[in-house]
């Protein structure tokens, strides 16, 4: 299904063997023998492949594109061909531990600038450090990612959030705090506002009100992970409201009072 389903995308481009190579640092002979059965592309190619024609790998593998309708082809030219639902299996790499159970992978802040390409490669996420949290889910998958930048307090700069990996982004509730990775910007942390139904698209916002709110569309969207837990560096500050405080100053007034009565008496 592969590689009918590669040609015929390339003749529906209308590039020719030669030009799609190039645009993918291919070989001619490489990309022709993925066409004709010859060759198998690695992981990370094959994700290329199907980002290059905006196309999720789940389809690319699973249907006939030859049965396509032309509404089907309309939304492949226009970059919306997008599995919101996850009806079909995302790709994710992961990482077990020597009884086979899932492990947190860390993403170090010197790994952030590659994860968008490297998120689906065994061979990037095997260098990365890992972790368990006894107390999370054995059934769900998690991952820690790194944060820089004062939008979303009270999480700080140089902390790590703990996120539970999304497989139906249509599940995604107003006002959820989510790791976002997108081809353009990559790991971006933000209160995730679902606009599916209506506009393909999701509204990411900041708890920092000096930064504005956007939209992503989904198919920019390479995986969304929601917040569990973070883990920081330093103390979030404490506001005591103003009623409180007045309170706590009339305790000690009245502490202080009653000492000096105390001491008068001696």
């Amino acid at each position: 299904m592969w590689k009918q389903n590669l040609k015929l995308l390339r003749k529906r481009s209308k590039k020719s063997q030669e030009e799609i190579a190039a645009d993918l640092n291919l070989t001619r002979s490489s990309y022709s023998g993925y066409e004709n059965g010859a060759a198998e592309p690695s992981l990370e190619t094959m994700i290329n492949l199907c980002d290059y024609f905006n196309v999720p790998i789940n389809q690319m593998l699973k249907k006939d594109f030859s049965l396509l309708s032309e509404t089907e082809w309309e939304a492949i030219n226009n970059n919306l061909f997008v599995d919101s639902k996850g009806q079909n299996l995302r790709v994710l790499a992961t990482m077990v531990d020597t009884n086979n159970e899932e492990l947190i992978e860390l993403i170090p802040e010197k790994a952030r600038a590659g994860y968008a390409s490297g998120y689906a490669d065994p061979e990037y996420l095997k260098v990365l450090p890992t972790f368990s949290l006894p107390f999370l889910s054995k059934e769900k998958k998690y991952r820690s990612f790194p944060i820089s930048g004062d939008s979303m307090p009270p999480v700080s700069d140089g902390s790590y959030v703990v996120g539970e990996f999304v497989q139906n982004w249509a599940t995604v509730k107003n006002g959820q705090a989510c790791i976002v990775v997108t081809k353009e910007d990559g790991i971006v942390f933000k209160l995730v506002y679902n606009h599916l139904d209506n506009e393909k698209s999701f509204q990411l916002c900041s708890t920092n009100p000096l930064y504005l709110p956007y939209f992503v569309p989904a198919n920019e969207i390479l995986e969304i992970w929601k917040f569990v837990n973070y883990i920081s560096p330093t103390l979030p500050e404490i506001t005591i409201p103003e009623h409180d405080l007045a309170k706590t100053v009339k305790g000690l007034q009245k502490e202080i009072s009653e000492l000096n009565k105390i001491i008068r008496k001696v």
